[in-house]
């Protein structure tokens, strides 16, 4: 059976999951000083037309957790928050800690795991879909600058944190490829990829240097997974699953407001479209998995 999913990259490690009639949005932010362009930020208006819309939040650093998801809830929007059990007392949704498990619909469960910084990790298992978004979790050493039992340590403790993942597959993740880190900077994000094998890997976290994620995509695909840049605020990826095969559709952003479509994008359903519905149907990306 086909699934389909859409894909929305907004800054840093943001993006959003439609699908079906929900929309996942994880660790939404606009940018210092709001840098993220007005016609590509998420707004209520926006937001309007979803039966379930679902905002996850792994941890409570700046560039993770944008204040401005709390005013849209009240609009009268189905939303429901998901907060890791580190953010502040007080803050909106439903705390999650790691290895819990909550149903959030009938057809869509989350699951938290530990992080080797703040917070957790997500799984969300939505229509028969895995979608795994790693927060901050990363394999966190400094070649350069960490002594060998810090390195040492940083491995174990994300060899650890990955452990309980094993078993699960997953269809699409996003996961943090930081250039800060120095040679090692992909150390995490290539064993995450060897070891967990998912269909899709998107790049995260790469500090404004699309350039680290281009090339990490380019040198790190393999014949299981497809490693797709998302480096355009805005940039749209339709995705369709069937076994074995692939197809993802790539729409870049608009550079202005005027540019942007007449009517609001129509929603996907979780499974196959067919005929003149289907979005897919001009993909210039097909992978085959053998």
């Amino acid at each position: 059976m086909e699934k389909q999913l859409k894909i929305t990259y907004y800054h840093n490690s943001g993006f959003s999951v439609q699908i079906g009639s929900s929309l996942l949005l994880f660790d939404y932010w606009e940018g210092v000083d709001r840098c993220l362009a007005p016609w590509l930020r998420v707004t209520p208006e926006n937001l309007v037309g979803y039966e379930n819309i679902f905002i996850f939040v792994s941890h409570p650093h700046p560039d993770h957790l944008d204040p401005i998801i709390y005013t849209w809830d009240k609009k009268g929007l189905p939303i429901t928050y998901i907060v890791s059990m580190d953010t502040p007392i007080g803050t909106p949704g439903k705390r999650i800690a790691p290895l819990q498990e909550k149903e959030l619909t009938p057809d869509i469960t989350v699951k938290a795991y530990k992080s080797t910084d703040l917070g957790v990790a997500f799984l969300v298992k939505a229509y028969g879909l895995n979608i795994f978004h790693a927060g901050d979790l990363n394999l966190w050493h400094w070649k350069e600058e960490s002594t060998l039992r810090e390195i040492e340590a940083a491995e174990k403790d994300f060899y650890d944190a990955i452990e309980p993942l094993k078993g699960e597959s997953i269809d699409v993740a996003m996961f943090p490829v930081d250039p800060r880190q120095g040679n090692l900077y992909d150390a995490g994000a290539n064993h995450f990829i060897m070891t967990m094998k998912p269909r899709v890997f998107i790049p995260m976290h790469w500090q404004e240097r699309p350039e680290v994620a281009i090339e990490f995509s380019r040198r790190n695909k393999t014949n299981l997974t497809e490693v797709l840049p998302m480096v355009k605020a805005g940039t749209i990826a339709n995705m369709s699953f069937t076994d074995p095969m692939l197809n993802i559709h790539l729409q870049e952003p608009p550079k202005d407001l005027s540019e942007l479509p007449p009517t609001p994008m129509r929603r996907l359903s979780p499974y196959s479209l067919d005929g003149e519905d289907d979005p897919f149907q001009d993909t210039d990306l097909p992978v085959e998995f053998m």
